[in-house]
């Protein structure tokens, strides 16, 4: 006897998400975000590749007028953005990407073939999936 089938991530994540050029400034990611009201946004190369992810905290820690630091309206994502972001591909089981990201206590993974971002899924979208599970309605 099986168990409940467990979907990929392709059929619950965000489809062709906003992203953000490396050499953007930082200024216009956090313009993005608040215009769309997101706290994530993959990170592309100059060829499209998808190299990481920004995000709301990041953005706010290097221009948070509170700490002090030196503002530079010209600072660019490289420079705050992470390297390291979850990437996975879009036939990965949805359980073994929560779990990955609960145990990274990481924010959202990237979904991605050959280097080019095909969506995003973050723990707003798990809420909301497990809000629905919960009611019965997944």
């Amino acid at each position: 006897m099986s168990g409940p089938r467990v979907p990929p991530i392709e059929a619950v994540m965000t489809p062709l998400p906003l992203s953000v050029g490396l050499d953007s400034r930082v200024l216009e990611a956090r313009e993005l975000m608040a215009e769309h009201d997101i706290r994530h946004l993959p990170v592309t190369d100059d060829a499209g590749r998808l190299v990481g992810v920004v995000t709301q905290r990041d953005v706010g820690l290097v221009l948070d007028p509170e700490l002090d630091l030196p503002f530079d309206e010209d600072l660019r994502v490289r420079s705050v953005c992470s390297i390291d972001a979850y990437l996975v591909a879009p036939d990965t089981p949805l359980d073994e990407v929560v779990e990955e990201m609960a145990r990274r206590r990481i924010g959202s993974a990237l979904v991605a073939r050959d280097g080019h971002l095909l969506g995003i899924f973050t723990v707003t979208d798990a809420c909301r999936l497990l809000a629905e599970t919960l009611r019965g309605r997944a």
